[in-house]
C-alpha cells in the first residue's frame, strides 16, 4: 500500500533513510523552509519541525524550496515526476542492469521516449549535473574498484566486466580519475576467494547492519525452495541465474563476524554484476535498518515480545519478481508444502535447462515470455487447476506486454501495482499484497485478509486488522512476519510454514 502521510510513519522512514521510500513522500522543515527526499544525508530535523508532502509541487506551493544536497527533482519514478527525470532515471537503471555499451544505452533510451541522442544528452546533463559519458565512467570505475579489492579476477576480465572496451582505456581512466594504477588496489585484495574450490568463481562481501537472523531467513526460503532453480540448506542458499543474456549460478553463505554475507558467483555473470548485487541485497533484505524498525514496532504491546526475541528478523524479497508472482498464485488456498510441489513441477516443465557444478541446480526460472506462450491444458497437466493456470498466463502476458513489471526498482507506486495485480483474473488482495511485500520489496505491505494474521491479533476482522496496523507503519511487512512466526515451528528442520494454509 502507499505510505500514509501521517507524521509518525513518515518520520520513522526519514530516520531510517530507507531508499524504498524515496519519491513516495518529501519532508519539509519549517525551521529552514527547505524540503528534502527521505534519504537526504543531512542531520535529521526534529519531528516537530517536519511537514510531509506527496510530491515536490505540494511542498513548493506551501512555500518551501528544494534541498541542494539531495535534489528532490532526482527522486525515482515512485513520485509524480516529469518526463525529463524519468529519462535520466531510466539511463541510470540501464547502467545498473549491466549494459556496458554507451551507444545502446543512449540510442535505445532516446528511442523509447522518441528523442534524438542529442536531446537525451542535454536532458541527462540538466538533471544529473554531468554528461552521460561521465555518469557511465563513474559507475564503471566504482564497480572496477570493488572487483579489484574483493576478487582475484584477472585485470583484463575486470576491465571488460566494468564496461571498458580495452585494458588500455581501463588503466587510463583509473589513473586519470583516482591518480593510482589499478594494480595498487589489487595488492589489497581479500583472501577467501573460491571457497567452493571452483576456479571459475569469485566471492564478494555484501554488508548488512546487525543483528541479522540468517538461519531464520534460510528456513523461510527452504520451505519455498524451487527445486532445480534453488538449493537451500541449513548453511547456504544457491540458485541458477539469468539476467539478460548472462546465465550462471550463485551461492550465498554467512560471514557473521564481518556482519556480511558472502556471494559466490560464476564468472559468466560478471557482465551483469551491478544488477546481480542489487537483486541479492533485496532477496536477503540487506539494506534494512533493524535498530529503527525494532524500536518502532516494540511500541506495540502485541509485537513487543516477538520483536524483542527476534530483533534480526528480515523480510525475504525476491530475485525474480515474476517467479514470486507465479509462486503466490500457485499457493492460493493450499499449503506451503503443496505450493512448493506445484512450483517445482512448473519449473521443470517451463524452465530452460542449465548445466552447473551442482546436480541440484539444473533449471533456470521460467521466463514470462515462455509462460505467455503456454496454454491452459499444458499447465493443467501439472496438477494446477484451470483458474490458477489462467491467472499465471494473464500475469505472464501483462509482464511481456510491459503493462506490469514485478521487479523491484522498475515499479512506480506500490499501490498502483497492487491495484493492477488485483485486476488480473484470479488474483485477490492477499496475493497482490504478498507479491508487493516480496517482489516489490515493499516494507509497508499488509495482507489483512490472512487468517493466521487475524487470529494472532485476537481473531479480529480484516477491517479491524487494517485499523490496528496503522500504528506499525511504515514497517507493516516486518510486523506481518513477526505475527506469522508466532504460529510457526521454532526449529529450522521443521520447515517453518509462515503463512496460513490458504495462502503462500
Amino acid at each position: 500500500m502507499e505510505i500514509s502521510l501521517k507524521s509518525k510513519s513518515c518520520y520513522q522512514a526519514l530516520l531510517a533513510r530507507d531508499a524504498r521510500f524515496d519519491g513516495l513522500f518529501f519532508v519539509a522543515v519549517t525551521s529552514t523552509r527547505i524540503y528534502c527526499r527521505p534519504i537526504c544525508t543531512v542531520k535529521p530535523p526534529k519531528e516537530i519541525n517536519c511537514r510531509f508532502y506527496k510530491n515536490p509541487q505540494e511542498a513548493e506551493q506551501a512555500g518551501f524550496r528544494p534541498c541542494l544536497r539531495c535534489r528532490p527533482e532526482l527522486a525515482p519514478g515512485n513520485a509524480p515526476v516529469d518526463k525529463s527525470q524519468r529519462i535520466a532515471h531510466r539511463l541510470v537503471q540501464r547502467i545498473e542492469e549491466g549494459n556496458s555499451d554507451d551507444t545502446v544505452n543512449l540510442e535505445s533510451i532516446a528511442a523509447e521516449f522518441k528523442l534524438s541522442s542529442r536531446q537525451l544528452r542535454r536532458i541527462v546533463q540538466q538533471k544529473l549535473g554531468v554528461p552521460p559519458i561521465q555518469l557511465i565512467l563513474t559507475r564503471r570505475l566504482l564497480l572496477a574498484k570493488q572487483l579489484l579489492t574483493e576478487t582475484k579476477l584477472p585485470m583484463i576480465e575486470i576491465a571488460f566486466a566494468s564496461g571498458f572496451a580495452s585494458l588500455r582505456r581501463f588503466n587510463d581512466a583509473f589513473i586519470t580519475r583516482y591518480r593510482m594504477a589499478p594494480t595498487r588496489l589489487r595488492k589489497k585484495a581479500v583472501d577467501g576467494e573460491n571457497f567452493s574450490g571452483d576456479l571459475a568463481t569469485s566471492v564478494l562481501q555484501l554488508a548488512y547492519r546487525p543483528p541479522y537472523d540468517w538461519q531464520r531467513i534460510l528456513v523461510f526460503l527452504k520451505a519455498r525452495e524451487l527445486k532445480g532453480v534453488e538449493w537451500v540448506t541449513d548453511d547456504f542458499y544457491a540458485r541458477t541465474v539469468q539476467l539478460g543474456k548472462a546465465k550462471g549460478w550463485i551461492k550465498i553463505t554467512s560471514a557473521k563476524p564481518k556482519n556480511a554475507l558472502l556471494l559466490e558467483f560464476s564468472h559468466s555473470l560478471t557482465p551483469v554484476l551491478p544488477a546481480l548485487l542489487n537483486r541479492v541485497r533485496e532477496l536477503f533484505d540487506l539494506n534494512a535498518r533493524p535498530d529503527l524498525i525494532s524500536q518502532h514496532l516494540r511500541r506495540s504491546k502485541i509485537l513487543n515480545a516477538a520483536v524483542k526475541k527476534n530483533p534480526g528478523l528480515r523480510v525475504p524479497g525476491a530475485f525474480h519478481g515474476f517467479e514470486i508472482g507465479v509462486r503466490a498464485i500457485l499457493g492460493q488456498q493450499i499449503t506451503v508444502k503443496g505450493a512448493t510441489t506445484l512450483a517445482a513441477r512448473f519449473a521443470l516443465a517451463f524452465g530452460e535447462k542449465i548445466s552447473t557444478p551442482f546436480p541440484q541446480l539444473n533449471r533456470l526460472t521460467p521466463s514470462p515470455t515462455r509462460v505467455a506462450k503456454a496454454n491452459i491444458d499444458q499447465i493443467g497437466k501439472l496438477g494446477i487447476i484451470r483458474a490458477r493456470g489462467k491467472s499465471v498466463i494473464a500475469l505472464a502476458l501483462a509482464h511481456v506486454s510491459g503493462e506490469l513489471s514485478l521487479d523491484s526498482g522498475t515499479h512506480h507506486n506500490p499501490e498502483d501495482v497492487i491495484k493492477r495485480l488485483s485486476e488480473l483474473p484470479g488474483i485477490g488482495p492477499w496475493t497482490a499484497n504478498y507479491i508487493a511485500m516480496r517482489a516489490l520489496h515493499w516494507p509497508d505491505a499488509f495482507p489483512k485478509e490472512d487468517i493466521v494474521l487475524r487470529n494472532n491479533l485476537g481473531k479480529i476482522s480484516a477491517k479491524d486488522a487494517e485499523a490496528m496496523s496503522q500504528a506499525w507503519r511504515p514497517w507493516r511487512s516486518y510486523a506481518v512476519l513477526h505475527l506469522w512466526r508466532k504460529s510457526a515451528p521454532r526449529t529450522p528442520s521443521d520447515g517453518m510454514q509462515l503463512e496460513s494454509s490458504k495462502v503462500n
